[in-house]
């Protein structure tokens, strides 16, 4: 059952926190993390700068992260989502995904884009569900591509 979260903008206080969770998600995959490929995280304000960088909380704990990079004037890609192990399969994800799809949607976005790794099976299903269309496998990963400008059944509620 989904305890209340609350999704806000990334903000510099953050910074260790949001660290600290993602690449905890990516050590859970990989066993461990090469600290040289993800620099972005060394400073996640400057990085995503222009990007919209959510952060969900519950309580006082952030549980889980995301973000919208814009790739064209008419694409963005969703990029660092996580979800603090503990956490996961409550909704938390699902909210996620539907805040940041709403503001691709408001800021006049058509598409969104995201890759993740082609074994990650249960990562490659939630997109899935949510309406994501596969496009192409490249090098160990999968890519995905949700247009914004079909009716679809997407489940957008919040």
């Amino acid at each position: 059952m989904l305890s209340k979260i609350t999704i806000l903008p990334f903000h510099p206080d953050n910074q260790i926190e949001v660290k600290n969770l993602i690449l905890a998600g990516l050590a859970e995959h990989w066993g461990e993390i090469d600290p040289g490929k993800n620099p972005d995280l060394n400073d996640i304000s400057s990085a995503y700068a222009n990007a919209i960088f959510l952060v969900a909380w519950s309580q006082d704990k952030i549980v889980g992260t995301g973000a919208l990079v814009p790739r064209s004037c008419e694409a963005a890609e969703i990029v660092r989502m996580s979800v603090l192990a503990e956490m996961r399969r409550q909704g938390i994800g699902k909210a996620l995904l539907q805040q940041l799809v709403k503001r691709a949607r408001e800021a006049g976005y058509h598409k969104i884009i995201l890759e993740t790794t082609a074994t990650w099976y249960e990562v490659i299903e939630f997109y899935k569900r949510f309406g994501f269309c596969i496009t192409h496998y490249r090098d160990g990963d999968v890519y995905f591509a949700l247009d914004l400008d079909a009716k679809t059944g997407l489940r957008l509620e919040t």
